[in-house]
């Protein structure tokens, strides 16, 4: 169905617009036992807002209380619906983005107006480029005092216009279930956070409202136009590759685009920070593009004269060059899916755009393409000869890179052989931990230099599986979207891998995981350094180092994890990394434990994070002259 002749099944019910951006909108599936008032009914605000959460299925809902909002959450347990205390608000709207990409439901984050709200920008910041549904509830002062500078006062709308889809500002009581509802709806038809702003004495009062059924967008698989030209251009192809995004774990379109996959006998390589995009073990997967990622699938995709980006916008920093490789194929032709038609051709030039479900694109090209005769299809057998050759070198090279042969990283291997205690290189280490891995597991990872460089150890199965920081790429992420998985799929074994530095800022939230039962594995890789930019003054600082050490021969990170609660474990002994996860995760699994695995890391770095963002320093004065 293309987007100008999309047509509208049921829209009755108040609040919201039949159309959402030019696409027709569907009644949202029941999926909740709680009953909703129906009709139009006499009820506090307060209500009309609780109810409208009911409506979108509102299990959960991450922050810290507050006197704010306080009004309606009192009646949060009748509803149905658990608040879960955090440690800190940027770690709740973490936990929301967790939860929305583990279930694929809205996951919902809320905090007292003022310092609480503003706690949270930077992790809604992170949902707005991981694409996540959630939806912001900020409570605000009261409409008597704005402008007064009272107590907890700030201008929240400001805070977040860059980083949602949508801002709703309730302007009268009366309107809260209108605003509420939209706020649900929008998140998941523009596949982002959106803001529900409310002045807290509109909680109060009593209005006549009727709660809004919640509308789905049906997005359909794009124009019948561009669905011809692509399967034409697939149809002359000799070497097509399928860049596998994040659209199609949002759209739950794996198995289509294995199936488009195996039509082309096309190689697939998973676009930056989605390996869960295609099942690792299948043969025509190729691993992860961009930073520390699959040679195999770089040299494979190098050699395409078509691609077929599926459900990804082709970010600039996942086809950046890698191992000194500038893979990317420049004079291939492109098909890209989207179904945000703005970055159709934002960042790579492209010969057909499809604004479409990554889903529905991919089941509809395939059925096309079962009816043309394919210039590949005389060269599957040889392709896929090609592509089993190169995952095995791959595989080859990777299992004997057991360290860095950097020459820092060398001389830190020296110095570590006259350094007391004994230290893992973390290549050994994240080969140890994907060999133990279960086949179901949802792995997240912070940034930093060695979570960069587990982009080439992490593979999946299953998708909604891999949590990473995308493009804004804070500290302080994986743990509490691990948190936020968890509590969405309580049946999945959670693992979060840090360094120590961005596990610093977020282990607090440890204290979350076991005072309400929502059982997480930490990975911390103790290196004692801020790797990534450290990597940055070696590279073209001349090793003069600012700011970039971590070391305390008096802290241990899994004693910490002790006194809140969870098991704390230190492993310096290659063979019990491996036998260390599992004890983990079977304590996670069968007793409910929250694991800290402090392992403890030689400073050896890769590459350098940003080198494209970076060139050797100039000095012009004469007191720096020696800075170069």
């Amino acid at each position: 169905m293309s987007q100008d002749t999309a047509e509208i099944s049921d829209v009755t019910g108040g609040g919201t617009d039949p159309f959402i951006n030019g696409q027709s909108v569907r009644e949202a599936p029941a999926t909740a036992p709680r009953s909703v008032v129906q009709g139009a009914q006499k009820m506090t605000p307060s209500e009309a807002f609780v109810e409208t959460l009911v409506a979108n299925d509102v299990t959960d809902i991450f922050g810290i209380m507050g006197s704010a909002f306080m009004d309606a959450m009192d009646i949060f347990a009748p509803a149905g619906i658990r608040l879960v205390p955090v440690v800190h608000e940027q770690g709740a709207a973490h936990m929301a983005d967790g939860y929305a990409r583990a279930s694929g439901r809205h996951g919902v984050v809320i905090g007292q107006n003022g310092p609480g709200i503003s706690n949270c920008v930077t992790g809604i910041a992170a949902a707005f480029w991981a694409h996540s549904p959630v939806v912001i509830v900020t409570p605000e002062a009261g409409t008597t005092g704005i402008g007064l500078g009272g107590f907890q006062e700030a201008k929240q709308l400001p805070m977040f216009q860059e980083f949602t889809k949508y801002q709703g500002h309730v302007t009268h009581p009366a309107r809260m279930a209108e605003f509420t509802g939209r706020c649900f709806d929008r998140a998941m038809s523009e596949n982002g956070p959106t803001q529900l702003n409310i002045p807290r004495d509109y909680f109060y009062g009593e209005i006549t409202a009727e709660i809004p059924h919640p509308r789905r967008v049906d997005r359909g698989a794009g124009g019948t136009k561009s669905l011809d030209e692509a399967a034409a251009l697939l149809a002359t192809a000799k070497f097509p590759v399928i860049v596998s995004g994040g659209g199609v774990v949002m759209a739950d379109g794996v198995e289509e685009c294995k199936a488009l996959a195996e039509r082309l006998g096309a190689p697939v390589v998973n676009s930056y920070q989605h390996n869960d995009s295609f099942p690792a073990s299948h043969p025509l997967w190729a691993g992860p593009l961009g930073y520390q990622g699959s040679k195999a699938g770089m040299k494979l995709i190098s050699q395409a004269d078509v691609v077929v980006a599926l459900g990804t916008r082709l970010g600039p920093f996942g086809t950046l060059p890698q191992y000194g490789q500038a893979y990317w194929p420049t004079d291939a032709k492109i098909i890209q899916i989207d179904a945000d038609h703005t970055m159709l051709g934002l960042v790579k030039k492209i010969s057909v755009g499809i604004c479409g479900d990554a889903k529905a694109v991919a089941l509809e090209l395939s059925n096309r393409l079962d009816q043309l005769t394919l210039a590949c299809d005389a060269t599957k057998a040889e392709r896929a000869a090609t592509i089993k050759a190169e995952k095995e070198s791959w595989e080859e090279e990777l299992s004997a890179w057991t360290h860095e042969t950097d020459e820092y990283s060398l001389d830190m291997l020296e110095e570590h052989k006259n350094e007391e205690g004994n230290w893992l290189s973390p290549r050994q280490v994240l080969r140890e931990l994907e060999k133990a891995m279960p086949e179901d597991v949802m792995v997240s990872t912070d940034i930093g230099n060695i979570n960069s460089v587990a982009h080439s150890y992490l593979r999946f199965e299953k998708p909604r599986s891999f949590f990473a920081p995308m493009s804004f790429g804070n500290c302080g992420y994986a743990l509490p979207t691990m948190i936020g998985a968890k509590a969405a799929a309580m049946h999945r074994p959670a693992v979060a891998y840090a360094g120590d530095g961005a596990w610093a800022m977020s282990m607090g939230e440890v204290l979350t995981a076991v005072r309400h039962d929502i059982p997480v594995t930490a990975i911390v890789f103790r290196n004692r350094q801020w790797g990534a930019e450290k990597k940055n003054q070696v590279e073209f600082y001349n090793r003069r180092f600012v700011a970039g050490e971590l070391d305390n021969e008096n802290e241990s990170f899994a004693a910490m994890a002790q006194t809140m609660g969870a098991e704390g474990v230190v492993v310096d002994q290659l063979d019990e990394v491996g036998p260390a996860l599992k004890r983990a995760l079977a304590a996670q699994m069968d007793e409910g434990k929250t694991t800290v695995i402090e392992i403890m890391c030689t400073r050896e770095l890769g590459d350098p994070f940003r080198r494209d963002a970076l060139a050797k320093p100039i000095r012009l004065l004469e007191k720096y002259k020696d800075y170069v």
